[in-house]
């Protein structure tokens, strides 16, 4: 896999090809996937339109390549948390709408409007420094209502007070109303309860006089699992990543990151030979040890410690002893004519010297560690440098 043109390595900016990194870890990121994971969402979400959540570095998939794989097929917006982020897509030379999902914070507010960027807003306070740093000029807003996450979002109750007062600032308009969803993957009954909320809160704004342009509410689980939830827009993250997080599409999408590294050392360990800070692998037979070199100083995770495992050679090499912040061991015993320089999978997909198509997802690697895919792949470090090219759902 190459580095498309656009691609800045973060060790060393002058590499242009993954096999001329100084180390062999890396992401492999498969922008194919990643369209054709937009264009299922697309499908599904129809005749809604899909704002692409391309916050936290793309879900840590490099969000400029990303975004500009996204802007190509024809994305009706995107999505980030922060204006730095909203910023740095404009600095790259992304044209197409950006919502600020967190709003703005300090004294960003000039940078965002000069920018074009869409901001989300929650409390009056956030208006009124908009309205200031519009110096008069008209300017668009998207308006969230709380309908139960209970984090960011004008409480129904208070909402029609908000709206009086927004409608004393001169040149605000709300250009869409949205709201979050907490439980889409997980709780029909309450998401229906909030899809509820949402409507009273339109009836609300239109009593104000407010005709906003689009309103939005799905996210990722929520547009697969809740039709009614869809409305003009979806924002969908992970699902582009290849994690729907609903049943029945997961052979739909594609993951699109692959996180690999090689074996750089073998040693055989004798029976009861400890492995790894404090010890806690033990060979309970003659074991034959492979280090590769990725740690948690590049997000592995450490809670895999003896729970996790890499594919070599479309194998399945356990995790053993303490992930360390640089290195990795893994029981290689049961993996015939294992050698220094091959290739190990810590997520993916791997083919084995018979052909077949092996694969340890991230999911999978976020349920040995406790934790949701989300943070798996945003885990994965700048030190990694991210690759972009065809993976091996694209080719074969």
């Amino acid at each position: 896999m190459t580095a498309a043109p656009d691609q800045t390595l973060v060790l060393r900016p002058r590499l242009q090809r993954a096999d001329e990194a100084l180390r062999p870890t890396r992401a492999e990121i498969d922008l194919e996937a990643i369209a054709h994971n937009y264009r299922v969402v697309s499908e599904v979400a129809g005749p809604a339109k899909v704002l692409a959540v391309v916050k936290a570095d793309a879900y840590g998939h490099g969000v400029v390549p990303v975004a500009r794989r996204l802007q190509q097929e024809g994305a009706r917006g995107l999505c980030v948390a922060l204006a730095e982020e909203g910023l740095e897509l404009r600095e790259a030379g992304i044209h197409t709408d950006i919502v600020v999902l967190n709003g703005a914070y300090g004294h960003a507010h000039g940078e965002v409007l000069a920018a074009g960027l869409t901001p989300v807003v929650y409390d009056i306070a956030q208006v009124e420094a908009f309205a200031a740093a519009a110096g008069g000029r008209a300017f668009g807003v998207h308006l969230k209502v709380d309908t139960g996450m209970a984090r960011l979002g004008v409480p129904l109750a208070e909402l029609g007070r908000f709206l009086e007062r927004f409608g004393a600032i001169p040149g605000a308009r709300i250009d869409g109303l949205m709201t979050h969803l907490a439980c889409a993957d997980s709780d029909d009954g309450f998401t229906a309860e909030q899809l509820q909320r949402f409507t009273r809160a339109q009836h609300v704004v239109r009593a104000h006089g407010h005709r906003p342009k689009v309103l939005h509410a799905a996210n990722s689980a929520a547009t697969f699992r809740h039709p009614s939830s869809r409305y003009d827009l979806v924002r969908c993250g992970i699902a582009l990543f290849g994690f729907p997080n609903a049943p029945g599409v997961e052979a739909a999408l594609r993951p699109a990151m692959r996180l690999r590294s090689e074996v750089v050392a073998l040693r055989w360990l004798e029976p009861g030979a400890p492995v790894g800070y404090d010890g806690t692998f033990r060979a309970a037979r003659r074991t034959l040890l492979a280090t590769i070199p990725v740690g948690y100083g590049d997000g592995l995770m450490r809670m895999g410690s003896n729970r996790g495992a890499a594919l070599l050679r479309g194998r399945r090499a356990p995790i053993v002893g303490n992930i360390s912040m640089d290195l990795t061991t893994l029981d290689v015993t049961d993996v015939p004519g294992v050698a220094v320089g091959d290739e190990a999978v810590l997520f993916g997909s791997q083919r084995g010297p018979d052909g077949e198509l092996a694969r340890i997802d991230a999911t999978e690697v976020a349920e040995a560690c406790g934790t949701i895919p989300y943070e798996v792949l945003c885990a994965i470090s700048r030190r990694v440098p991210r690759f972009y090219g065809p993976g091996p759902a694209s080719r074969s």
